[in-house]
């Protein structure tokens, strides 16, 4: 009986990594916008994600580094 292959984990980001090797020529200018549209929307996604991380890091160092 053959063994099947083990999930194999994948890195963050290895969609990005994809994404950006794939063929982009049998896309339409219709479907290119469309992924324009959501990669922008990722980006914006991306960005807020990191003024929230960078906010609650401001807020940590703010808090541990008080001089009692």
């Amino acid at each position: 009986m053959a063994e099947e292959p083990a999930d194999v984990r994948r890195s963050r980001g290895w969609a990005i990594v994809e994404m950006a090797r794939e063929d982009l020529e049998p896309y339409g200018v219709a479907e290119l916008e469309e992924r324009i549209a959501g990669l922008e929307a990722e980006i914006v996604r991306t960005r807020e994600q990191m003024t929230r991380k960078a906010a609650g890091r401001a807020a940590a160092d703010a808090l541990f580094s008080r001089s009692g």
